[in-house]
């Protein structure tokens, strides 16, 4: 696992992910990020997908003023929600909601590497805060 922080934007993938955001002028790379990961519906979820999956969350606190990562690591994703008029609809909120279960959840490559790790709370507290920017 290319990580080095519980964070959204705390390991390679989702760092590569923001990169293709910027050329997006609309929400579809992050709903597509989403989809992936609802899609797998109860199959084996690999890290991959969660972890763009996280990072899509990510912005999308980011687009509703409440982001839960602000640092080197997100300049990219606050430069392009600045720029960016797109809004988040409340079912894009939805399914984000699910992502985040999801991912937390059984059959997700992403929580067993995190469970295996003595930063495992930190990440699960990491979750739980894109749920409540989500829900404020």
């Amino acid at each position: 696992m290319g990580a080095w922080s519980h964070e959204p934007f705390g390991n390679d993938t989702a760092t590569d992910w923001a990169y293709e955001l910027e050329d997006c002028r609309d929400l579809s790379h992050i709903e597509r990020a989403i989809d992936r990961v609802l899609q797998c519906g109860d199959e084996y979820l690999e890290a991959t997908e969660a972890e763009e999956a996280v990072a899509a969350v990510e912005v999308i606190a980011q687009l509703l003023g409440r982001p839960t990562q602000t640092d080197a690591y997100t300049e990219t994703v606050k430069e392009w929600a600045r720029q960016t008029s797109a809004k988040p609809s409340e079912a894009l909120k939805s399914k984000a909601r699910q992502v985040l279960t999801r991912v937390a959840g059984d059959n997700s490559e992403l929580r067993e590497l995190w469970s295996e790790s003595d930063d495992a709370q930190s990440w699960i507290t990491s979750l739980q805060r894109l749920r409540d920017a989500l829900e404020a």
